[in-house]
């Protein structure tokens, strides 16, 4: 085993002692050593819980046959640094988590790693670790929060968003907003909607390196109790499969990680309408594993997946629905029914089980009773707190449209010739705007708004957008820009959840786009197009416009232009300063100075 390296031999007699120090027993010694990698910390509440997690999956591994260690990471909470310097922090604490996940399981040798994490940076941090390392790993998270619930209404954390901007633009009573803040976020967990946490923890899945319904069991749902008890007894199974096996053996990160896999989750992104932050991420994942993943393939993908969910900030759904509608799988299995050729079913994934048979196991619309597995997961205990159970209804029931819900199934994962749209909920546009690409979530952008031409109401920071949007700088018809908040002039790519919703909030949402070289929140809809590429603070066009510069959007041609001949932007080019950078000192400076560009995920190089 790996773990040999600092526990048998005359000369490791020194780590024994301070293992056993740990709580370490001799017969431990010959057991796997499994790290169990925890983000949990008191102010996100996604992560609230996790210390009980972690210890509750401790206790699994042990009972597993392995010998657990947990440690920790941190977690930024994107909402909390949300519009002031701390959200440009956000981006940058994935490149230290990866590097903290990666310096742990390499100084201390583990054999085998179960990863727990929630929110947003949390889970590419970790993912980017695992390959890394590339030890058996399993990605189990903490689950996503329940919506919020106001006279009768479900909601979220964009509610309180909106309402913000609303309530500054005199649309609501300061009653009002109160009410909203203290319904939207009920319990611990990831926020309920798609936004980044939500589609990460959902896209591992289709990646191969978590369980079926990893990422739509409620965190406040007894059924992650079974998912956490199959990842402890799955992870020392590996560890001794890798030791039987060798290199035969085909579960490790790099074999789950390969181009084939990163097209399954990016064909789940483009299904569900998950959040552009996806795109960032999945890049560096990429990266990380030695794949030349261009990001014109995820266009490609774009053109043949239809947007077949949507969930919160684009519709009324939320992650609680999906699950209750039979889940991610669920969704893969009717891609994989009306277009065949387009998942790759052979995908190895943690399992032991290709990405095909786990769809056969878990698409409860596939036949007419649902595997042992799915129901044992689903079994019900006393004080469980989820209202719904499915998978518990659905071994009554012959069939998904015997389900007893209080929504249609049918609606919330539609089936392919019912899509909202027979193009993905993400594309990729270019243009003299953005030579190397932009990203927008098709899914959350009105129709009306697909294509749209308008003046540039430019302002230079997240902040200065903000407080322009409520105070009435912007009208129907504008293009608002953002600029020098990409990786290096942020840094950090703030994202841009302040003034989205603050669009929304003065109703200005139908008639004006958005667009930046930062990035959104998963919790933006609208016209809102980020990631452009090269970014202002590298002399990109964006940083070129001026006021007034009538920019060109158009979605479905997948363009991003503004209407200057190639002579103009040329001279403007010449009169360019390079801004000068906003922190000098400390982890941003050294990020801004090693960051690259967001189309190839903003990670990290030594030029």
């Amino acid at each position: 085993m790996r773990s040999d390296k600092i526990k048998k031999g005359d000369a490791r007699a020194a780590h024994r002692s301070l293992l056993r120090a740990t709580g370490v027993t001799e017969e431990d010694f010959a057991k796997p050593f499994i790290a169990i990698c925890s983000s949990h910390t008191d102010i996100v509440p996604g992560h609230v819980h996790l210390n009980k997690v972690a210890e509750f999956v401790k206790a699994c591994v042990r009972q597993a046959g392995g010998v657990p260690f947990v440690f920790n990471t941190i977690a930024v909470d994107d909402g909390i640094a949300m519009g002031h310097v701390g959200m440009k922090y956000s981006l940058a604490s994935r490149e230290l988590i990866a590097d903290s996940v990666e310096t742990m399981v390499n100084a201390h040798c583990f054999d085998g790693m179960i990863c727990i994490p929630n929110c947003d940076k949390i889970v590419p941090g970790m993912l980017m670790a695992s390959v890394r390392c590339n030890i058996p790993t399993i990605f189990t998270s903490g689950g996503p929060m329940e919506a919020g619930k106001l006279k009768g209404k479900a909601l979220d954390l964009i509610d309180t968003f909106v309402g913000a901007a609303a309530k500054q633009n005199h649309r609501i009573s300061e009653e009002e907003l109160l009410e909203i803040e203290q319904c939207s976020c009920p319990t611990c967990g990831s926020c309920s909607g798609m936004f980044t946490a939500n589609s990460m923890n959902c896209l591992c899945e289709a990646l191969g390196m978590a369980f079926p319904m990893n990422g739509t069991i409620l965190a406040t749902s007894v059924e992650r109790k079974r998912l956490y008890e199959k990842a402890a007894r799955r992870i020392v199974e590996m560890v001794y499969e890798l030791e039987e096996k060798g290199d035969a053996f085909r579960g490790l990160p790099r074999d789950v990680i390969t181009e084939e896999a990163i097209d399954n989750a990016m064909v789940l992104d483009m299904a569900m309408g998950g959040s552009t932050n996806t795109v960032l991420h999945t890049l560096a994942i990429a990266n990380e594993a030695g794949l030349d993943y261009d990001i014109d393939r995820i266009n490609e993908l774009s053109r043949k997946t239809p947007n077949i969910c949507k969930v919160s900030p684009s519709i009324h759904y939320h992650i609680e629905d999906v699950h209750n509608a039979g889940g991610i799988h669920t969704i893969l299995g009717e891609i994989r029914r009306s277009k065949p050729g387009l998942l790759n079913l052979d995908a190895v994934t943690i399992t032991g089980k290709t990405l095909g048979e786990n769809i056969d196991a878990w698409d409860i619309r596939a036949s007419e009773t649902v595997c042992e597995e799915a129901l044992e997961l689903a079994a019900v205990e006393p004080g469980n707190k989820r209202t719904v159970e499915p998978m518990s209804v659905v071994r009554q029931a012959k069939n998904v449209r015997e389900l007893n819900l209080a929504f249609d199934p049918m609606d919330c994962i539609r089936t392919v010739e019912n899509a909202y749209n027979q193009e993905g909920g993400l594309a990729i546009l270019f243009g003299n705007l953005a030579p190397n690409g932009a990203v927008v979530k098709t899914a959350g952008v009105l129709p009306q708004m697909m294509r749209h031409t308008g003046p540039a109401v430019i302002f230079e920071s997240e902040n200065e957008a903000y407080d322009g949007i409520v105070a009435g700088k912007v009208k129907a018809g504008d293009v608002v820009v953002v600029r020098n908040e990409g990786p290096r002039g942020g840094p950090g790519m703030q994202e841009m959840l302040a003034p989205t919703t603050a669009i929304k909030g003065v109703k200005l949402d139908d008639s004006v786009a958005l667009i930046t070289d930062g990035r959104f929140s998963g919790g933006t809809a609208g016209a809102c197009i980020g990631h452009v590429s090269p970014e202002a603070a590298s002399g990109g066009p964006i940083g070129l416009l001026r006021d007034g510069d009538v920019v060109e959007i158009d979605i479905p041609a997948r363009k991003l232009s503004v209407q200057l001949s190639e002579e103009e932007l040329a001279e403007r080019k010449k009169g360019w300063q390079k801004p000068q950078p906003r922190f000098r000192t400390g982890w941003l400076a050294r990020y801004a100075a090693m960051a690259t560009s967001a189309d190839t995920g903003a990670v990290l190089r030594v030029e």
